[in-house]
């Protein structure tokens, strides 16, 4: 079916069994599964439940698959397999003082972009919000190519996402994390969703759809919705800041893409172009009409811009131009430059500073009102 796709592939030593990760009667969640290379029995479940399994290894003999899993409330640990559950290895590893019970367990949630895709998120619902009107934030993730799940991302970089939407929660924020079109396992139609990215921007239309999902909410207050993300989701908070700043009231924008039409023009390998006139100016402007940049006439919201300067991904220029866009036409924004740091950021201090001056920068702008500074600028 579309809602069933393969990742984490292995073969077993005596090659008789093909072990993976799917998604497969789980969709928001991957588990190991194996098949038969020859013989034409189904596959066959080795993990289930509301856990996580990836990275399966057949140990030399065959006797037993270990994997990496996680829960919604524990990091990523090293599991064995066996009989359709799991069990721990290295169970000191895993801090004493991990703090699990702190964590909530995000709702799966799917909806409907004003297109009529079905799309997929998880809400992570703040402990204590009933009866309250909590400020709420949509969260983007990058790749575009990825898939959030319900609990510990198998990546560092989204492993880490994961605990900063967990952070934000306990800081009180409503945080719906969409899986917007162009991610994987929800079938190759989503996958390669026509007039996207750099071609029409279409997938901006889950981001807005995911905020009027928030606001529908009883427990969400709808004036008080921001949103944030890193890289193709930094692009995406700048796109939801810039066209929609009616709804998005503020915004947090780590290394993300600014103009679309400098890379076809300054890189002509990207996106395996091979674009000559006049189909380069036509891409260049519809490249252009689908970036951030060409909105800044309509961004009201203040955005707080964190990027390394030594990003070998995304050019250090694109925030530096969107600044100096933002400041030409008074938008209030923030800045906070990692120096030496890269696009996925090396040093675990780097992650907290940015983590933390996410959550303080909503804590001002949605929670408490204040106007923040014009272009202030930290560095770490």
């Amino acid at each position: 079916g579309t809602e069933n796709d393969v990742f984490h592939v292995e073969l077993s030593p005596d090659s008789k069994w093909v072990i993976y990760s799917s998604n497969q009667n789980d969709v928001d969640r991957r588990h190991i599964w194996r098949v038969q290379v020859e013989g034409g029995q189904p596959q066959q479940p080795l993990s289930q439940g509301e856990t996580i399994e990836w990275s399966p290894v057949v140990t030399p003999d065959g006797s037993r698959v270990v994997c990496l899993g996680s829960t919604a409330t524990s990091p990523a640990m090293p599991y064995a397999l066996n009989g359709g559950g799991r069990e721990m290895i290295a169970k000191q590893a895993l801090p004493a003082d991990f703090p699990s019970g702190q964590l909530v367990t995000p709702q799966q949630v799917i909806f409907k972009s004003e297109d009529g895709l079905t799309l997929h998120g998880q809400l992570f619902v703040p402990k204590n919000a009933e009866g309250k009107k909590v400020p709420a934030l949509v969260f983007t993730h990058g790749g575009p190519i990825r898939q959030m799940l319900l609990g510990f991302h198998y990546m560092d970089y989204y492993h880490d996402a994961y605990a900063m939407n967990q952070y934000l929660a306990s800081r009180g924020y409503e945080v719906l994390s969409v899986n917007y079109r162009l991610g994987v396992m929800y079938g190759r139609d989503f996958r390669e969703a026509p007039n996207t990215v750099w071609r029409g921007a279409a997938e901006c239309k889950d981001v807005v759809a995911a905020a009027k999902y928030l606001q529908s909410l009883p427990q969400v207050d709808p004036q008080r919705v921001g949103l944030c993300g890193g890289s193709y989701g930094g692009f995406l908070t700048a796109m939801g800041l810039a066209k929609n700043s009616d709804i998005f009231k503020a915004g947090v924008d780590f290394h993300g893409v600014h103009d679309w039409s400098v890379f076809l023009t300054q890189r002509p390998d990207f996106g395996n172009l091979a674009l000559r006139p006049p189909d380069l100016e036509a891409a260049v402007k519809l490249a252009w009409e689908s970036s951030p940049d060409a909105y800044i006439g309509s961004w009201r919201s203040p955005v707080l811009l964190i990027q390394g300067d030594d990003d070998r991904n995304v050019p250090f220029e694109q925030t530096v131009d969107l600044a100096q866009r933002l400041r030409d036409n008074h938008v209030p924004f923030e800045q906070l430059v990692l120096p030496d740091e890269i696009h996925g950021f090396l040093l675990w201090k780097s992650f907290i500073r940015v983590y933390s001056a996410t959550a303080d920068f909503f804590d001002r702008t949605l929670k408490q009102g204040r106007q923040i500074g014009d272009g202030v600028l930290s560095s770490f």
